[in-house]
């Protein structure tokens, strides 16, 4: 499985800013690919300082003075990378409620919806029910929303839907966490948000949205919610984001048995 993937963003900085982006592909090296980040300030390179985060996530952080600044970030991956060993502090950490999945404020509504259900059985349930609960609609979310407020509106975005799946399954007391990915077959394309949830021992990918494979998708960023995984992070100063590309792409886009269970790779 050959897979490419780009995002270009434009930024209008209007103070000195110190930025994080999180838009580049986890362990690259494992996937056997090979990459270029470019960051510029009306047309001059500037330097870009790399840190490693969580469960292979890379940040790269920039100071910019004000001005245009584009970001380019591309990738080619030959291959899928092995699952990461588990560690008992994530399987902790991953049933915690947190910022956007309260699931201390679900557990009611959890347990009596899924009274019945474990393991497998429980993510086909958890990843169908908020697939056919929500409407996916574009810009009817705001970037504060959580679980509850999603699941009250009953509409939202991938993060939205992934946020609510979250949150079930931890309320279940099972653990759960969001990664974004590069999402081959996604349309419209964008940076996606997946649920991952922890059963017999792996990873495995809920996508209540099921808007493209999981076979194909690469992972950037993974954590307790979006506040872990946004792709731009403002540490200080102001800027207005003027425009987004994204592309990813696979040589053969598998289909996708919504019941099968799939790991990020």
């Amino acid at each position: 499985m050959k897979r490419d993937v780009s995002s270009v963003l434009t930024l209008d900085v209007t103070s000195t800013s110190d930025l994080v982006l999180s838009i580049a592909c986890a362990d690259v090296a494992a996937l056997g690919g090979t990459e270029e980040l470019v960051v510029e300030l009306d047309g001059a390179s500037l330097p870009v300082a790399e840190l490693q985060d969580r469960h292979g996530t890379r940040l790269h952080r920039v100071t910019t003075g004000p001005g245009a600044v584009k970001v380019r970030y591309s990738a080619s991956l030959p291959g899928r990378a092995n699952p990461e060993p588990v560690e008992e502090a994530d399987v902790i950490r991953y049933l915690r409620p947190s910022r956007y999945c309260e699931s201390d404020s679900l557990g009611a509504t959890a347990n009596a919806t899924f009274a019945t259900q474990n393991g497998m059985e429980l993510l086909e349930g958890v990843g169908s029910w908020v697939g056919t609960h929500l409407a996916y609609v574009s810009g009817s979310s705001l970037p504060t929303d959580g679980a509850v407020r999603t699941l009250l509106a009953r509409e939202g975005v991938c993060r939205d839907f992934a946020h609510l799946c979250v949150a079930m399954l931890r309320a279940k007391n099972v653990p759960a966490r969001l990664a974004s990915v590069y999402a081959p077959g996604l349309s419209p394309m964008d940076f996606h948000a997946v649920c991952e949830a922890y059963v017999d021992g792996r990873w495995l990918v809920v996508d209540p949205t099921t808007l493209a494979p999981r076979e194909s998708m690469v992972r950037i960023a993974t954590g307790r919610d979006a506040a872990d995984t946004a792709f731009l992070t403002i540490l200080s100063g102001t800027l207005t984001l003027e425009s987004m590309s994204v592309m990813a792409v696979v040589d053969e886009l598998p289909r996708d048995d919504v019941r099968a269970a799939v790991q990020l790779g």
